[in-house]
């Protein structure tokens, strides 16, 4: 989970602030001890860490947190808003304007990530209905162009290569048939080396002369902490970046690179790579990111993933099962599937507003469930799925053996579904006024 450790040790300190009816000055002192070790541990820029806690504290020392009915919650806002602030304050996305097609140049090191986030960016972009394609300038490393093909391929979405020329040339050639050829974005996925040398920020910065990129987005690996930022910074030097694209935010990273990068290069962090999927490529909220952190949820994220899972006519068609009654355990087994889609249950649970570290550990969290449930109903027949009661015990033996699931799961998925069906049907029967002919409780899930 993203900034686990850091946002346990942050949660566990505001807690104890949160519990006091009176905070003093001694308390706010080692609250901030506890908030600055937090964040070094999390190698966060020392720097930035001192300049973090003194204003934190300043402002918490005020009269209007020390005098306040509640001024343990009122050191949670500041903490919040100085995170958000730390990361940037709001949303950069992509400057893609004027007349195209638009070159984006991905850079970075070797192994950050580029060519995978190259076609992350592609398949985001089709997503709003841009045209884009991609281009292929890495001639160094071995069998580079053919992992952008593969990359391509999976994002559906042409790959410009011209072997091994010179990859200016190519940038060049690569802008040029993307005019004649209607593509309105371009993406550049030029060469990294292990370590920065002067060739290879010579090579980008004619690539950056002769193609006037839009945007200079710098992929760096949010697990290699502080050299992510001395990363960033040289890049930044060589090429006036516009923006960071940081990768294995969904790792055991400790945080420092995300709570640092805006404060020490002074370019925004403009997405996050949040998995190995195409779609595990997330916009960049610092507000929301700060809210994750404090265990205070991002319900607006949670709604956007929602939301790009959910076909709305399939939801109609959904509903009036619902309302009819009709409703199986195989638009059951639709519904899971459109969850899943969403990432780990854990991650969307984290979303939800009072839901902590802490709790998630106690409920033990996994997809496991899931992977129970599809293989019980996927061991079902048709009729099976469609009338779950006809199964009886010889049914559940055999349902059970071919899943490879205890019987009792099976009977509590059964169970679980009966009294789903029952609750839909009672709120199918309210009436216009939206009064219930009689109460109901929310089955639990069946996992």
């Amino acid at each position: 989970m993203v900034f686990e450790g850091l946002s346990d040790r942050l949660q566990e300190t505001l807690g104890k602030l949160t519990g006091k009816g009176k905070l003093t000055e001694k308390d706010i002192d080692a609250a901030m001890r506890e908030i600055r070790l937090s964040l070094l541990e999390a190698d966060v820029n020392y720097k930035v860490v001192k300049e973090f806690v003194k204003t934190v504290k300043e402002r918490s020392l005020g009269a209007d947190v020390m005098q306040s009915l509640s001024p343990g919650q009122m050191v949670v806002k500041i903490v919040n808003e100085e995170l958000t602030n730390l990361m940037g304050k709001e949303n950069s996305r992509l400057d893609l304007k004027g007349s195209t097609p638009h070159m984006v140049m991905m850079v970075g090191l070797q192994g950050s990530g580029k060519t995978t986030h190259s076609g992350k960016l592609v398949h985001m972009l089709k997503k709003e209905n841009r045209n884009p394609m991609l281009a292929a300038l890495d001639i160094y490393r071995p069998a580079a162009i053919e992992q952008l093909k593969v990359v391509g391929k999976r994002a559906d979405t042409f790959v410009f290569e011209e072997g091994k020329q010179d990859p200016v040339v190519t940038a060049q050639n690569a802008k040029n048939y993307a005019r004649a050829n209607n593509y309105d974005t371009v993406i550049l996925d030029t060469a990294g080396r292990l370590q920065i040398d002067e060739d290879l920020m010579e090579e980008l910065r004619s690539i950056k002369e002769a193609t006037k990129p839009d945007e200079i987005l710098l992929v760096v690996d949010a697990m290699t902490g502080q050299e992510a930022v001395n990363v960033a910074k040289t890049f930044d030097e060589y090429l006036d970046i516009t923006g960071v694209i940081l990768t294995k935010l969904d790792g055991d990273a400790r945080g420092g690179a995300a709570l640092s990068i805006r404060q020490v290069v002074g370019k925004p962090i403009k997405f996050v790579g949040v998995g190995e999927k195409l779609e595990d490529l997330e916009p960049f909220y610092p507000d929301r990111m700060a809210n994750r952190i404090l265990g205070m949820g991002d319900v607006l994220s949670l709604i956007e993933k929602a939301e790009a899972q959910i076909d709305m006519q399939n939801a109609k068609e959904l509903e009036e099962k619902m309302r009819n009654q009709t409703y199986t355990l195989d638009d059951f087994m639709d519904q899971i599937k459109q969850i899943q889609n969403m990432g780990p249950l854990e991650d969307l649970l984290a979303m939800i507003p009072g839901v902590n570290n802490k709790m998630l550990k106690q409920i033990n969290v996994d997809d496991l469930g899931f992977q129970k449930i599809e293989a019980l109903i996927n061991s079902m027949t048709k009729q099976e799925r469609e009338k779950p009661e006809i199964i009886g015990k010889k049914r559940k033996e055999r349902i059970s053996k071919g899943s490879g699931v205890d019987v009792r799961e099976l009977n509590k998925l059964l169970k679980q579904f009966k009294e789903l069906k029952k609750m839909m049907k009672q709120v199918s029967n309210m009436n216009p006024k939206g009064k219930k002919g009689r109460g109901f409780r929310m089955p639990k899930l069946p996992f």
